[in-house]
């Protein structure tokens, strides 16, 4: 018998613990009503990634353009830089440079993070491939001005 009412009073206890931190575990018999059958054609609230402008990103950067380039033409000796950008690529901050070397076909891709100035990647790409990521990169700008 004690053990019985041991047994209440700790199944009490943990409904009354429960109902004060708004949980429970009765289920209610009531169904939620039912959906109506035509669903309204608007948008609700579309979300919507706020686009970097340069001057955010250099707001972010921590390593100067200047040093930045220095240290991407240490990883591509006699290199020539044809083209930087500030960019964020894969949730990092990065400066991304495409090198030219005078004698050697296609680019030296080498992104330095913005942020600590470790160099992130170093790649090369032929002209092949340099073609075909300029391609990509007019689709892509082309789909976010829609």
């Amino acid at each position: 018998m004690f053990k019985a009412i041991a047994v209440a009073v700790a199944l009490a206890a943990s409904t009354a613990v429960a109902g004060a931190q708004g949980t429970s575990t009765y289920k209610s018999a009531v169904k939620p009503a039912a959906k109506p059958a035509a669903q309204s054609t608007t948008k609700r609230h579309a979300t919507v990634k706020k686009a970097d402008t340069q001057a955010s990103l250099k707001k972010e950067a921590k390593v100067s353009e200047a040093t930045a380039r220095a240290t991407a033409l240490k990883e591509v000796p006699n290199g020539v830089v044809k083209s930087s950008e500030l960019e964020r690529e894969g949730g990092k901050l990065i400066y991304s440079y495409d090198i030219t070397v005078p004698g050697k076909t296609g680019i030296d891709e080498v992104n330095v993070n913005a942020i600590d100035g470790t160099v992130v990647a170093k790649q090369h790409e032929t002209p092949k491939a340099e073609k075909a990521e300029a391609v990509k990169e007019a689709k892509e700008k082309k789909a976010t001005k829609k």
